[in-house]
């Protein structure tokens, strides 16, 4: 009875094992399908476009910096300390209006001085025109010589000259010290100050700048290599802060060339400005002119807006590598509207990009089918 009941113990013992192993098979199994299963609910399906080479008119992108049409940098016409300045930055101001006040005291010496040579070229006048008379009253008379009087005439020319310029002096002095007064040329808004309270100003040296505020006017420096492409464009639109594209009230092209940059300044009035403040920045485009015959054979590569993806300097789309989704940087070129931005360089016709770049940027994010 003994070894009967060792062997059913032992016999036991193996049916047990042999259920806990097959519970953790099971469980493991159920496990296995139920991971999966949340696997692929976790899949994102992003659709995908592929990558076409198309034909597009020449058109070019550049930046402009917005400019008032009237603006003046006032400056300093006479040496001095600043002690006063009477407005600051953003202020409006009228014509005539003081906006600053430089030391006077240099200019009332030369004014003190002036009015003192005018006095003594005054006096010296006076007593040559009497020596003068003197001398004719004896000429006529026969005590003197005619070249006595000529001599007497001469340097009564030259007392009255030397008032005159006397007086001369004295008128510059005294304009000198209105110039210690700086007042605003016209009515305008203060863009900026150059000086404050203490400074010392110089002649030339600027105060501040004045703008007329409302006509404001986009300035573009064009490339040599581009002239062509930008007079013959069709189409010149600027993109305002808002995003919305508008076209300029007119054209000015001018006729110089900078010699080291090797550019030409394009002037593009706004029609209406709206909150833009002189120094902007501004987005111009040039679309539409005929495509070089060099050129005309040449496909370019055009996608949908949407598909791009911009984070500050860098421009990238998602490729489709090996099923996954691959971060890849191109650059851009023109923007043709609805047919898409241009892309110089990064992709090739026949890729597959995401259409959705946020989305393929998920972790579970797959390419659709």
């Amino acid at each position: 009875m003994h070894t009967l009941d060792v062997d059913l113990t032992r016999l036991a013992r193996r049916r047990n094992r042999s259920i806990r192993l097959a519970t953790m098979v099971l469980t493991a199994a159920s496990w296995g399908s139920g991971g999966l299963a949340m696997a692929a609910e976790n899949t994102l399906s992003v659709p995908t476009l592929t990558v076409q080479a198309g034909t597009s008119a020449s058109s070019f992108e550049t930046d402009g910096v917005i400019q008032a049409v009237r603006q003046a940098t006032v400056a300093a016409q006479v040496g001095g300390s600043v002690v006063e300045l009477a407005v600051r930055a953003g202020d409006r101001v009228h014509a005539g209006q003081k906006l600053a006040r430089i030391d006077e005291r240099d200019t009332q010496t030369g004014v003190s001085r002036s009015e003192a040579g005018v006095a003594q070229a005054q006096a010296e006048l006076n007593n040559i025109q009497l020596q003068t008379q003197r001398t004719r009253d004896l000429h006529r008379q026969g005590y003197i010589s005619q070249g006595a009087l000529d001599q007497a005439e001469a340097q009564l020319k030259a007392a009255e000259a030397g008032l005159k310029g006397a007086q001369a002096s004295q008128s510059q002095a005294h304009l000198a010290r209105g110039f210690a007064q700086v007042n605003a040329p016209f009515d305008g808004v203060v863009l900026a100050t150059h000086l404050d309270q203490g400074d010392l100003a110089a002649p030339g040296r600027p105060i501040l700048t004045l703008y007329v505020p409302g006509a404001l006017r986009a300035v573009v420096q064009v490339g040599a290599s581009r002239q062509e492409a930008a007079k013959h464009a069709t189409q010149i639109q600027l993109r305002l802060p808002d995003g919305r594209w508008v076209a300029p009230k007119s054209v000015q092209s001018l006729p110089g060339t900078d010699p080291i940059a090797q550019t030409m300044e394009w002037r593009l009035p706004l029609t209406d400005a709206g909150t833009m403040q002189p120094g902007q920045t501004v987005r111009v485009r040039f679309a539409g002119a005929p495509t070089p015959a060099a050129d005309r054979n040449a496909a370019r590569l055009l996608i949908p807006a949407d598909a791009l993806l911009r984070r500050g300097e860098l421009s990238a789309v998602y490729v489709v590598r090996e099923g996954h989704f691959a971060l890849t940087a191109v650059r851009t070129g023109a923007d043709q509207g609805q047919a898409g931005i241009e892309v110089l360089a990064g992709l090739k016709a026949g890729e597959r990009i995401a259409r959705d770049p946020i989305r393929a940027g998920l972790t579970h994010a797959v390419p659709a089918p």
